[in-house]
């Protein structure tokens, strides 16, 4: 497949002994062949390095291995990993070292950048433990514009990006920036790059399973799950991207309504003993600095009246209709407020439409 466009696969890697062979033999079994695999260690200590090299020295003109001088932050090792892709290489496609891709993954995604010169980022439907995510696009949408994905998200809660294993990026724009990946949004960086892209191109779509990422690991984000973070991340891509994305009238509703709902969590989650735990308010502390809002306890303290209201009523309505369900994942603004049409008629020719209704 002499004639097919260079992919530069690269996996950085920190300690992750158990699953680093599984990762490697996923690539080795693509059916796409024109590729280089380019793995980093960060200084690991627990034989990740060994099986790397072994799988350098058994592909010595497919598999190059690279140590990095010292120990990097997760964020500092994915941005230079990144540097060390081939400057021949049209496309780019992170592997995290935990995950793993099906065999038609690099195939599939090429075939629609091909097709679509103003493709950008390609995604795909993910498989994360047992359960498939990244489905929101209607079928068979393939290509969809950039600007349209970002409104999906913002108005419906439509998120398509996944994590950096369930997409492929044009090498082009991976060289454009320096660092890709900013670290003061960690550990969410890759969504806050994948908006910054979208303003100037195009979404594929490929509508197969294609990778597959673990939820029962000790990564970076799975301390966060329990701590309202889908909340955090809308208020925080709002804050960051959502004026390009949407009109003034549109991201001032939808603000605050994020606003609302992120902070009345914040203040339900002070009057529960249980959230008093120093890394829960490290984390919000963290976040909102980051998008440039300071952590205000007076802040909290305009929301207790409705928070004390919520918890009563429902307390009562639980115990009526025996809906235990967990309260501070959801919760936008096109979920708590029908103000906004659904976004529709999305496809390679049909833009979304999400207007005001006033």
């Amino acid at each position: 497949m002499i004639s097919a466009p260079f992919v530069s696969i690269v996996t950085p890697f920190y300690n992750t002994r158990e699953y680093l062979a599984e990762c490697i033999e996923s690539v080795l079994r693509q059916t796409y062949e024109h590729w280089e695999y380019v793995l980093v260690d960060n200084c690991s200590t627990d034989g990740s390095h060994e099986i790397a090299a072994q799988y350098a020295a058994r592909y010595p003109g497919k598999i190059r291995l690279i140590q990095t001088d010292s120990f990097l932050s997760q964020v500092q090792n994915y941005n230079f990993a990144l540097t060390r892709i081939s400057p021949e290489s049209k496309y780019c496609k992170m592997v995290q070292a935990d995950d793993w891709l099906f065999p038609d993954c690099l195939r599939s995604m090429v075939e629609v950048a091909e097709g679509h010169p103003r493709v950008g980022i390609v995604a795909a439907y993910l498989l994360e433990g047992d359960t498939v995510h990244l489905d929101g696009l209607p079928y068979p949408s393939t290509v969809v514009p950039g600007r349209d994905v970002g409104r999906l998200y913002f108005i419906n809660n439509t998120y398509l990006f996944g994590s950096p294993t369930s997409i492929l990026m044009r090498s082009d724009v991976v060289r454009s920036r320096s660092p890709f990946y900013d670290e003061r949004y960690a550990p969410f960086e890759d969504g806050h790059v994948c908006f910054d892209v979208l303003r100037d191109s195009d979404f594929g779509f490929v509508h197969q399973v294609l990778t597959y990422s673990r939820r029962d690991n000790s990564g970076i984000t799975s301390p966060f799950r329990e701590f309202g973070v889908g909340l955090f991340l809308h208020l925080s891509f709002l804050v960051t991207h959502g004026m390009d994305y949407l009109s003034g009238e549109e991201y001032d509703y939808c603000l605050k309504h994020a606003e609302r709902e992120y902070f009345l969590h914040l203040t339900k989650s002070a009057c529960a003993l249980r959230r008093w735990r120093q890394e829960f308010w490290d984390f919000h502390r963290r976040g909102l600095a980051s998008v440039n809002y300071s952590f205000d306890w007076r802040r909290l303290a305009r929301w207790l009246p409705r928070a004390f209201a919520e918890k009563t009523w429902g307390a009562f309505w639980r115990v009526w209709d025996g809906d235990f369900r967990a309260e501070g994942e959801t919760g936008v603004c096109s979920r708590s407020h029908r103000h906004w049409s659904a976004v529709e008629q999305i496809g390679d020719n049909q833009p979304a439409v999400a207007e005001s209704k006033e």
